[in-house]
């Protein structure tokens, strides 16, 4: 049995035991709170990053989102903006197109029109036939029912009818010998001037050749794909004839300014040896300020042959056009100098002043010179040019009157009408053929330049062609293809000629800049 000292000694442990199992009982206790609150704030701190960085994750999405259907809504749009420029162009052809139908119905109605106005003035005319023929077995039925009076009156009134038609013939046969008689008088009077001035005429050729180095220099003016050929041709107005003609190429047009242009600007394109479109275009420019110097030479040098002073410079350049301008097949400028001078002999035969009757007959057909570019007779053309230049009012009127255009007035007048027919009319001055060839050419131009919006026209092929360049920006490809119809339309109606005449309308845009 224990004494008291280990019943103490337990106890007192025991009570340490238990002291201490409180303690740690207290201090885990303390321990377990702390972790607890350390764990708390630990969540609380992980919910919160937790929560920003799920609204920074939503705040991207959101963004990316928005980026999303912004590059959605602008591509919408675009293609919106695309279909409406093509529902806009494929609108503007069809109001195109339905303009270009209603100008054919017109045309349709039109000519519908025409026939039932036609057909109502041929049945007039088969009714009034019917009429005649009714009025003439009632006047054949009167007259077989007729007294001989009757009928020996109109035999009678016949008779008088036929006499005085056989009187009336034999006082134009006297009338007509006294005119040859004061013909023959008044030629006593100028065959010496005549005689003294006369030239001969020959016609002017429509073909100018220009020889070439070689053989292979047409390849290279017809160039790739024909593009050096056709520059040129559109830019002079000029068929630029390619064949077996060994080592030369022809040049072909009505116009002789025009043919001479071509031949001037292809004989500098050879010397240089580059062809191609911008060359062409630059020396054809070139020849066009040559000719126009040449021109104004040419008049200055026929008014010196003549002996005119006091011309001006414009008038002098309109005279030096004659030069290429013919009449008949008779050169202009040549008739017009020898005009001046058989109207001088026929003022001094006269006892008349030279000086004026001269002037007057040098400058009569001046308006010759631009009549295809300006509408009416070539004389009161050349009376209101002269007019407008300050020349004197009794030389306006003479060439204003040299084809009975207006009456003749003065003495004057008379002469350059004289004159100008006897140049015009003896042996050799004029080849008819030629002129009516180039008359119809010239109508062919001036039926296309009088349609607005045409820049120019040219005739070519010998009147097979009609090419017709236009302003783009007044003429789309509706109304060129329209200009087209409309000019082959009015050439059938106006014009005479054998086969077909091709009519091609020309809209060309050009954009250019230089490299420095």
């Amino acid at each position: 049995m224990p004494g008291p000292n280990g019943i103490i000694s337990s106890a007192i442990y025991a009570g340490m035991l238990i002291l201490g199992i409180v303690i740690g009982l207290v201090i885990e206790g303390y321990i377990s709170r702390n972790r607890v609150e350390s764990a708390r704030e630990l969540v609380r701190k992980m919910e919160e990053e937790a929560r920003s960085n799920i609204e920074a994750e939503n705040a991207k999405n959101r963004l990316k989102l928005q980026e999303e259907l912004e590059e959605k809504k602008n591509a919408l749009e675009n293609r919106y903006l695309a279909r409406q420029g093509e529902l806009e162009k494929t609108e503007h052809r069809l109001v195109q197109k339905e303009a270009f139908l209603d100008h054919r119905v017109e045309q349709v109605e039109q000519k519908s029109k025409d026939l039932d106005t036609a057909q109502e003035k041929l049945r007039d005319s088969a009714q009034e036939i019917e009429r005649q023929k009714l009025a003439a077995e009632a006047e054949l039925q009167r007259v077989a029912q007729m007294t001989p009076d009757e009928a020996r009156a109109i035999v009678l009134d016949r008779a008088e009818k036929d006499t005085r038609s056989r009187v009336a013939k034999m006082v134009g046969d006297v009338v007509h010998d006294a005119q040859l008689q004061a013909d023959a008088k008044a030629a006593e009077v100028i065959a010496s001037s005549i005689q003294r001035i006369a030239t001969d005429y020959v016609g002017e050729s429509t073909i100018s050749v220009v020889p070439l180095p070689s053989e292979e220099w047409k390849g290279r003016i017809i160039g790739r794909e024909g593009r050096n050929i056709r520059a040129f041709e559109t830019l002079t107005g000029v068929d630029l004839l390619i064949d077996d003609t060994p080592e030369a190429v022809t040049l072909s047009a009505f116009n002789p300014i025009r043919r001479e242009v071509a031949r001037i600007a292809l004989e500098r394109l050879v010397a240089d040896g580059r062809i191609h479109p911008a060359h062409i275009e630059q020396f054809v420019e070139e020849a066009e300020r040559q000719m126009d110097e040449r021109v104004f030479g040419e008049g200055q040098q026929a008014a010196a042959r003549v002996g005119i002073a006091g011309l001006s410079d414009d008038i002098t350049r309109l005279i030096g056009r004659l030069k290429y301008r013919t009449s008949y097949g008779q050169n202009v400028l040549a008739h017009s100098v020898e005009t001046a001078f058989i109207a001088a002999n026929i003022a001094s035969e006269l006892k008349l002043p030279a000086a004026a009757a001269k002037r007057s007959g040098f400058l009569h057909d001046i308006g010759k010179a631009v009549d295809y570019e300006v509408e009416g007779p070539h004389a009161l053309i050349g009376a209101d040019i002269l007019n407008k230049a300050g020349e004197a009012a009794d030389i306006v009127h003479a060439v204003a009157a040299h084809h009975a255009d207006v009456p003749m007035e003065s003495v004057l007048d008379v002469i350059v009408h004289v004159a100008d027919a006897l140049s015009a009319s003896r042996p050799g001055a004029r080849r008819e053929s030629v002129e009516s060839y180039i008359k119809r050419l010239e109508k062919l131009e001036s039926i296309a330049n009088s349609i607005p919006g045409i820049k120019k026209s040219y005739a070519i092929q010998a009147g097979r062609e009609l090419r017709i360049l236009v302003e783009p920006e007044e003429v789309d490809e509706a109304l060129a293809a329209k200009i087209a119809l409309d000019v082959a339309r009015k050439i059938e109606l106006e014009v005479s000629y054998p086969g077909q005449i091709k009519v091609t309308v020309v809209r060309e845009t050009r954009y250019s800049d230089y490299a420095k």
